[in-house]
């Protein structure tokens, strides 16, 4: 490995007191053991248990090494990664989730590969801890990113992730409000990878992912990525006016043969035709929204997440720093 590229830990926390010392304990100890300048940046998504104190004593324990990026409410998984992004100075970046799933000492496989070029690393959950129903719903968006996108990877689910600096920077010049990282990381990539990880049992509490919020995770990812589903629409609704065409011939022809009482007896079945019509367009009318919603947050421009607080001194940023500084200096 290259000891002069440095790395950066992201893990976004949010309610997750149970097991964060275990998981600061472990990210330290495998990143002191890849022998390269690094730093670890935690970021409190508004939680409400003891996070934010964990996070504050943590990084009081390990300067220069732990960084906490605590913000003033929850503004979801994908926005704190954002503003880990925006705090970390590492050549190279790794994501990471805060229950311990994905074990830390597998992010030296990420590393590795980030270091023989790859500008985005992903992971495969090798096997798969999770129950049928996350299995299931996994494996069809994963494959639906991956035909929207044109970058196949197989799990696009794990934030067990790795990308170079410079998507990074790219990254956090989209001022967009529905992010969903892993697609937009894809976007910029030249080179991807993917590596088998462990996916182990959540060691403490419960997933924060309820049916609701995985429903709108999906219309994030869906809305985020591609315009697909509104060409869908123009071509559903094309499809439809043939066919209301074809049924009025159809009526016509038959009221023409058997005379108006045909007609009349088949009142119920145009009803029903006129049901499936109106139905189609209320989901249409719902996607529609979806997207002028989207497009409103976006044109007010307002931040995607505001920051309390950071506690903890990063070796990164003072080296980055003073770096800037000499540079400055020569100029003069």
């Amino acid at each position: 490995m290259d000891e002069r590229k440095s790395i950066s830990v992201v893990v976004p926390v949010f309610n997750e007191e149970e097991s964060l010392w275990e998981l600061i304990r472990r990210c330290l100890a495998v990143c002191r053991g890849l022998g390269k300048p690094f730093e670890l940046v935690l970021v409190n998504d508004g939680s409400s248990d003891g996070s934010a104190e964990i996070i504050t004593h943590a990084a009081a324990k390990n300067p220069g090494d732990l960084v906490g990026v605590l913000l003033n409410r929850n503004y979801g998984q994908h926005a704190a990664i954002m503003a880990g992004f925006e705090a970390s100075r590492g050549d190279m970046v790794v994501t990471l989730d805060a229950d311990l799933q994905n074990p830390p000492e597998e992010l030296p496989k990420l590393v590795e590969k980030l270091e023989a070029g790859a500008d985005v690393v992903g992971s495969i959950r090798v096997p798969r801890q999770d129950n049928a129903f996350r299995r299931v719903s996994s494996w069809i968006i994963n494959r639906v990113t991956a035909r929207a996108t044109g970058v196949s990877m197989r799990d696009y689910g794990c934030m067990l992730r790795g990308y170079s600096r410079q998507i990074v920077a790219a990254m956090l010049q989209c001022h967009e409000r529905s992010t969903f990282i892993p697609v937009l990381a894809n976007s910029f990539a030249h080179t991807t990878a993917e590596v088998e990880v462990e996916h182990a049992r959540r060691a403490a509490g419960g997933s924060k992912y309820g049916l609701w919020k995985l429903i709108n995770l999906q219309f994030d990812l869906l809305t985020s990525m591609t315009t697909f589903p509104l060409r869908l629409l123009s071509v559903l609704g094309a499809c439809m006016s043939l066919l209301g065409v074809g049924f009025g011939l159809m009526i016509l022809i038959m009221r023409l043969v058997y005379g108006s009482e045909w007609a009349a007896q088949g009142v119920f079945t145009l009803f029903a035709i006129l049901f499936m019509f109106v139905g189609a367009q209320f989901v249409a009318m719902g996607l529609l929204g979806e997207y002028i919603g989207r497009i409103y947050y976006d044109v007010r421009a307002r931040p995607r997440y505001f920051v309390h607080e950071v506690v903890g001194s990063s070796r990164l940023a003072a080296e980055s720093k003073a770096g800037r500084l000499k540079g400055e200096g020569r100029k003069v």
